[in-house]
């Protein structure tokens, strides 16, 4: 593995003392990292994929300072990609602040949002069709994807399929999982996202509302590191605008297994 500041060969001397129980390591949360980073954002706002919200997201992050600074206040009104992707960012943020990874010059302005096309670049996997996250936590190796509801976890990064489309014809929807739940006899889906009409905020839905779905778990944020050395465009994801894609296209591009997409424990 290459050396740089970001990415670190042994992870015991990454972990903070505060982290350590006697010889033995205790794994951090990561998923509380993205709760945190739900409870740092704006509540409603409106809901918009308009010029306006894109220029948000890019007002909301700069680096000054010798540091990535997020401010999502300035992201409002607001769309569903770019409210998990600050989310995303505010737990990078608190992972930095815990001192599990120490972000680069390069690595921070590579998480900039500033524009990019879909599939170019971070902002341009995360805000493109289909399994955008997915993608891009299977290139960096910052986390796994997944699609049981049987092994999902609040804090997972979700993506919603309505439709069975995947592409250029698809209706999705970028939320974090905050969990499932009875209702009425049938079961229910809760999230959090910018949704449409209210803005940043939490909704539930059936989940026979929901066709697919793909979780996103960050396993090893360390691997933020990774950004600046991905491939400058991600072909398959840049294509989903023009094209169609199977489910088993998604897997393999995104490192799934396939898994029980409508199990749910407990309920």
């Amino acid at each position: 593995m290459i050396a740089s500041a970001g990415v670190h060969a042994d992870p015991a001397k990454d972990i903070p003392q505060r982290e350590r129980m006697g010889a033995q390591i205790v794994k951090p949360n990561f998923n509380q990292l993205v709760l945190q980073g739900i409870r740092k954002m704006p509540k409603g706002g409106g809901y918009e994929t308009s010029r306006r919200a894109a220029m948000g997201i890019r007002y909301s992050m700069v680096y000054r300072d010798n540091q990535l600074v997020v401010n999502a206040r300035h992201a409002v009104p607001s769309y569903c990609s770019g409210a998990t992707y600050l989310a995303f960012l505010y737990a990078v943020k608190e992972a930095e602040r815990k001192g599990y990874l120490k972000l680069s010059q390069s690595d921070a302005i590579a998480l900039l949002a500033r524009g990019q096309q879909d599939g170019v670049g971070v902002w341009g996997r995360w805000n493109a069709n289909g399994p955008g996250t997915a993608v891009f936590f299977h290139e960096t190796g910052i986390g796994k994807n997944f699609e049981s509801y049987q092994g999902a976890k609040p804090g997972d990064f979700m993506k919603i399929f309505w439709t069975d489309e995947i592409g250029k014809k698809e209706f999705g929807h970028s939320v974090i999982y905050l969990g499932s739940f009875r209702k009425d006899g049938a079961h229910w889906v809760k999230f959090w996202s910018s949704n449409q009409k209210q803005g940043y905020g939490e909704k539930s839905v059936p989940a026979s509302k929901i066709k697919w779905a793909i979780f996103s778990r960050i396993t090893d944020i360390r691997k933020v590191g990774n950004v600046d050395r991905i491939s400058k465009k991600n072909t398959f994801l840049a294509d989903m605008l023009t094209k169609s894609y199977s489910q088993k296209d998604v897997r393999k591009k995104a490192g799934m297994k396939s898994g029980t997409r409508r199990t749910f424990l407990g309920l």
